[in-house]
């Protein structure tokens, strides 16, 4: 491969740190050098039909000219100017837009600069709510086994603790309380227990609403979202919807939490926002919770504050892509995947060594009973013509809503292939 690497990739290898790889055994990754609609194009002159659609971010497919145009037009007029003390349109616009896209009365937008600090943003925000209403004493939250909610020490202070990517760091991080997901009746009894015997302490519950992302693919039922929301609210605790991932159309409705009817304290979203363009996100907190921080006194404000919360040119990137939402059947198109993926996923079932294949929305997903060599698999995809990224246990795909049927047999023929050899 190096002998068709570029200049760039060489003379920067010895610098780089990649994100989630141990440097010492790492491939030197793919050149990419151009993205269009759902393909990457390398430096060597192969193209990749990408089945990850960029961790989950380019929902409408790279490139989309009416985002690009959105932003050239930003980019020109105004890329930044802070939010601190100055107004710009395309985040007042896009906070009125978000605010009328989430379910019920989530009125009020904070935005940051990534999903990990939007969560953040909603812990500080959760603690703080019940601080101004006079109690104290809940500082801890509920959050769920095999559940994954950023890498900053917060998120990661809510993300499982055993299993997870940062158990390494637990004893360095707030103890807060883990449940299994209740999926059965003696477990919804236990989490109800727990609620009953911390209620005094919790201030809030954090949940992926209906798939746990990062965490495996791990998909529930909205009525156990139901059941979590409301035994959450009967205790006082403030519910976190954590649709960084979920939001935007990959469940197959605009947000996960709208299967469900459900409408959390706190929503975070972020990823797809953009369109896959640049990174920006948002904490939405119903009125209520907002209420809770007004008064004559700093002290009663959310102090939070990114440089780049509400960067003018990420948010004329997301009101494009929200024009897009509104003008094409993007939600049409994930449950139209949900049935191509379940489609062509489904011979793998038969493959020695699976424990499951499941679809939600526009998300499939190939379990196996072991971990395989991820970093294996991933050569023989790109030697078939993909990019597809397992990890874990799972090898997964999260395309485009705008992926076509040729793409996704494609995608699940090669993993198909590739399982079976």
């Amino acid at each position: 491969m190096s002998e068709q690497s570029p200049g760039w990739l060489m003379d920067g290898w010895p610098h780089i740190w990649l994100p989630y790889t141990q440097m010492q055994t790492a491939d030197l990754p793919p050149a990419a050098v151009s993205t269009s609609g759902t393909r990457i194009a390398l430096a060597d002159g192969r193209t990749l039909i990408d089945g990850m659609a960029s961790w989950w971010t380019a929902a409408h497919g790279y490139n989309h000219p009416h985002i690009l145009a959105a932003m050239s037009e930003q980019l020109q007029r105004m890329p930044h100017v802070m939010f601190g003390g100055l107004a710009n349109e395309p985040a007042f616009t896009l906070a009125k837009r978000l605010a009328a896209l989430t379910p019920g009365n989530l009125n009020r937008v904070f935005f940051a600069d990534s999903g990990s600090v939007a969560v953040e943003v909603a812990l500080k925000m959760a603690f703080h709510y019940h601080y101004n209403l006079g109690d104290s004493r809940r500082m801890k939250f509920v959050a769920f086994r095999g559940g994954y909610h950023g890498d900053t020490t917060g998120a990661m202070a809510v993300t499982d603790p055993d299993e997870g990517m940062h158990r390494l760091f637990r004893e360095l991080l707030p103890q807060h309380l883990f449940a299994d997901l209740p999926t059965t009746p003696d477990g919804l009894e236990r989490f109800k227990e727990l609620l009953a015997e911390e209620s005094h302490a919790i201030a809030g519950v954090i949940v992926e609403p209906l798939v746990q992302g990062a965490g495996g693919m791990k998909f529930h039922d909205p009525d156990l979202l139901q059941d979590i929301a409301g035994y959450a609210r009967h205790h006082g605790a403030l519910l976190i919807a954590d649709e960084i991932f979920t939001g935007f159309g990959r469940t197959g409705s605009m947000f996960a939490c709208d299967q469900a009817r459900v409408v959390p304290d706190i929503m975070c979203v972020g990823k797809a926002l953009t369109g896959g363009t640049m990174s920006l996100a948002a904490t939405i907190a119903t009125d209520a919770v907002y209420g809770a921080f007004l008064g004559e006194s700093d002290a009663r404000a959310l102090m939070h504050g990114p440089t780049y919360m509400a960067n003018p040119l990420a948010c004329a990137a997301a009101n494009a892509s929200l024009d897009l939402f509104e003008r094409e059947d993007r939600l049409g198109q994930a449950k139209a995947l949900e049935a191509m993926l379940a489609a062509g996923l489904a011979p793998c079932r038969d493959l020695p060594g699976v424990e499951d294949v499941r679809t939600k929305g526009a998300i499939g997903v190939v379990e196996f009973r072991r971990k395989p060599d991820v970093i294996a698999l991933r050569r023989k995809f790109i030697d078939e013509g993909v990019w597809i990224r397992p990890f874990g246990n799972i090898v997964y795909l999260t395309p485009a809503l705008v992926a076509t049927h040729d793409d996704i047999s494609a995608l699940t023929g090669a993993i198909h292939k590739v399982l079976s050899s």
